[in-house]
């Protein structure tokens, strides 16, 4: 592994260079992959996978619209493409990538598939690490390990088709036949992972839910609501508060940030905007803190876990869901993006058209 200083702590971490896609290949030749699931992960780290020279099935469940996507992607009925049951009997290594309420629900099916010196392997640590809700409770003589891409499947597939990568968690929760670890790496370099981090099932989970609820998703989309609805209570066009708001964000400021960081981001806007920033940040940092330091610890006691797993295996949840993202898509601040984004897009055509 190589060792990198990230600000000033020095952290092990496996790249590419020692750890060739070759060697990944050498290493999991005999192994089969089921990939149990094609909704979110799935279809990425499977197509990375097969296009990378693996040995990759399908297994998902008959007349649902992922066994439908999963055809269309070329998987073959009965060829590679099967019944969970099925999958999980074939495979040696099963990659649960089902939601975390469908890993319960399908649980007693895998264990039973699970016979000694199989691999077991996930891409979040949720199941593993609140077993006392979920009973996710491998048996002893198999490996359990984890990759979890920093990003989702479909960001997972689209840097791997453009010839990059995306950096990648891993660990080794259990580790029966002495070469888990080694698989765990195979694996993240099959699945398309540029680099990839060591770090252990809880942490994993603890940092993956906070920030799903903290920056990434949640505080994201509060603090954008929030903002919107002042700049139109206090008078504005809509246009004009979604384009203060969330436009000049994503088009503009958070690409410069992945580019160079956030000081770079200053730099490269006015003085008048860095200024503000510098003034202002300190504030918003000190009234996030207590509303960040509760998440995790709702996190850390596993009450988000089991909110997760009574919401999410709610009759009618799919419902209830789909009612609440209709109340997001049909808000004045994100029909105004649908407009903005459309306008955008026809800018884009006609300066293609120009060139």
């Amino acid at each position: 592994m190589a060792t990198i200083n990230f600000g000033g702590v020095e952290e092990h971490v496996v790249t590419r260079d020692e750890f060739p896609l070759e060697k990944a290949r050498t290493i999991l030749k005999d192994e089969t992959i089921a990939v149990i699931g094609y909704g979110v992960q799935g279809p990425g780290q499977a197509l990375n996978l097969r296009d990378n020279g693996f040995n990759v099935i399908i297994g998902q469940r008959r007349d649902s619209a992922s066994w439908s996507k999963a055809e269309a992607d070329g998987w073959v009925e009965g060829e590679t493409l099967f019944d969970i049951e099925e999958a999980a009997e074939r495979g040696t290594i099963i990659a649960n990538l089902l939601s975390d309420a469908g890993q319960i629900a399908v649980w007693p099916t895998l264990k039973a598939r699970l016979t000694a010196g199989k691999t077991l392997y996930f891409s979040h640590g949720f199941g593993i690490t609140f077993n006392d809700q979920t009973n996710i409770i491998p048996p002893a003589d198999v490996d359990v390990v984890l990759v979890a891409p920093k990003g989702s499947g479909t960001s997972l597939r689209r840097l791997f088709v453009a010839g990059g990568g995306l950096n990648s968690s891993f660990a080794v929760y259990q580790d029966a036949t002495g070469h888990a670890y080694e698989k765990a790496i195979a694996l993240g370099i099959g699945v398309g992972s540029g680099y990839l981090f060591e770090t252990d099932f809880k942490r994993e989970v603890y940092s993956d839910l906070t920030g799903e609820r903290g920056v990434l998703m949640g505080a994201l989309a509060g603090i954008i609501e929030a903002q919107y609805q002042v700049l139109r209570q206090r008078g504005h066009s809509p246009s004009e508060a979604f384009n203060e708001t969330v436009e000049e964000l994503t088009q503009s400021l958070v690409p410069l940030v992945g580019e160079n960081g956030m000081d770079w981001m200053f730099s490269n806007c006015s003085v008048t905007a860095q200024r503000g920033a510098l003034d202002w940040k300190g504030k918003f940092r000190e009234a996030t803190l207590p509303v960040l330091n509760e998440l995790y610890d709702s996190v850390a006691s596993g009450a988000e876990a089991a909110r997760t797993i009574q919401r999410g295996s709610t009759p009618g949840y799919r419902q209830e869901l789909e009612a609440e993202l209709k109340e997001v898509r049909e808000s004045e601040l994100w029909q105004t993006g649908a407009t903005v984004r459309e306008l955008r897009s026809k800018a884009t055509e006609k300066v293609e058209e120009l060139s």
